[in-house]
C-alpha cells in the first residue's frame, strides 16, 4: 500500500475564517479563532493522520501591510507557507475584495503547485434572504459573480465555495487534498497532532480570552509568556504573564479591584482543563513591556521568528 503525505498550507488576508477552517479539518481547536481580525499571529500546523496518510496543514496570520515589526514578523509566516506547500489554500469570503493585497496574490498566481482557492462564508449570501426562489436566485447570481472574478485573478487555481463554520464543503475539500497529496512517508509521528508545544497553547488559550472580552487597541497589544508549566499524572500547575506596552493597559486588564482579570483568567482554566483533559490551576500577572512589538529582541523571546 503507498503511503501519501504533504503540506497543504492556509493563506489568505484577515478574518476570512482560515482559524476555523484548519480547526474543522484538523478535527481538534489548533487555532484561536474570533470574529476579531489578525487573531493568528504565528504559524501553526495541525496534522491529520490515517494509516496511508498524512496530512500537514499550516494556518498562518492574514496578509497585511505592516505598521510595526510584529506584523512583519506575521506577513513573514504568511510568505513562509508560500515555500514549502504541496498543495496551498488560499481562503477568501463573500465579502472580501478580491484584488485586496495584490502583492500578495501575484505570488500565488506564479506557484506551479496545486492551489485550491476558498469561498468561505457562502451561508452569509442566503442568511438575510427569505427562502423563495427569488432570493435563492440572487444568491447564485451574487456566487457566481464572486467565482468569475476569482477565476480571472488566479486562472489556474481549483475553486470550491464553502462554510468553514457550517461544515459545508469540507469534506469535499479533504477529499480533494487526499488526491492532490505526493507519495512520501510520514513527516511527522503518526500519534503527533502539531508542532507546537503544550505552553504555546497555554499562551494562545490566555490571548483568545483577551480578544474576546477586551476592546479597541488593547488585545493586539498584549503577548503571555508562559513562565512555569508544571505537570502531574492528576493536574497541571501554571504561572503565565500577560504583557501590555503601557501602564494604562495594565490598569485596563486588571480592572477595577482585580475583577476584569480574574474573569479571564477563569475563563482560560475552563478551556485549558476543555484542551488538557486536566485540572489547571493557572495564575496570571500583568507586566508592562513598553513597545513590545518594535523590538526584535522581544519578537524573537516571544517566536515571532519564522526562521
Amino acid at each position: 500500500m503507498t503511503h501519501k503525505a504533504g503540506f497543504v498550507n492556509i493563506v489568505g488576508n484577515p478574518n476570512v475564517g482560515k482559524s476555523t477552517l484548519m480547526n474543522q479539518l484538523v478535527g481538534e481547536r489548533i487555532s484561536i479563532a474570533t470574529f476579531k481580525a489578525q487573531t493568528t499571529r504565528h504559524r501553526i500546523m495541525g496534522i491529520v493522520n490515517t494509516p496511508d496518510m498524512q496530512i500537514v496543514f499550516s494556518d498562518t496570520p492574514g496578509v497585511l501591510k505592516p505598521n510595526y515589526k510584529l506584523q512583519e514578523s506575521m506577513l513573514a509566516f504568511s510568505e513562509s507557507a508560500l515555500q514549502d506547500a504541496d498543495v496551498l489554500l488560499y481562503v477568501t469570503d463573500v465579502v472580501e475584495n478580491p484584488e485586496k493585497n495584490m502583492d500578495f496574490l501575484e505570488k500565488v498566481q506564479k506557484m506551479t503547485i496545486p492551489v485550491i482557492l476558498l469561498i468561505n462564508k457562502i451561508d452569509e449570501l442566503t442568511s438575510d434572504a427569505s427562502m423563495t426562489s427569488k432570493s435563492s436566485n440572487t444568491s447564485q447570481t451574487r456566487l457566481t459573480a464572486i467565482v468569475d472574478k476569482w477565476h480571472t485573478l488566479l486562472p489556474n487555481a481549483e475553486i470550491l465555495p464553502i462554510s468553514a463554520k457550517n461544515k459545508f464543503g469540507t469534506d469535499m475539500l479533504l477529499k480533494r487534498i487526499q488526491e492532490l497529496l505526493p507519495e512520501s512517508p510520514a513527516y511527522f509521528d503518526k500519534d503527533q497532532l502539531t508542532d507546537k508545544p503544550a505552553r504555546f497553547f497555554v499562551s494562545e488559550i490566555i490571548r483568545e480570552k483577551i480578544l474576546l472580552y477586551y476592546d479597541k487597541e488593547i488585545p493586539y497589544s498584549v503577548e503571555v509568556r508562559v513562565e512555569s508549566f508544571k505537570e502531574t499524572e492528576k493536574n497541571i500547575h501554571i504561572n503565565a504573564i500577560i504583557y501590555v506596552e503601557r501602564d494604562s493597559q495594565k490598569g485596563i486588564i486588571i480592572g477595577h479591584q482585580g475583577i476584569a482579570l480574574k474573569k479571564v483568567s477563569t475563563e482560560a482554566r475552563k478551556a485549558l482543563e476543555k484542551f488538557f483533559q486536566k485540572p489547571i490551576y493557572l495564575e496570571t500577572f500583568v507586566k508592562v513591556d513598553k513597545d513590545w512589538r518594535s523590538s526584535q529582541r522581544e519578537l524573537d523571546a516571544f517566536g515571532y521568528n519564522p526562521e
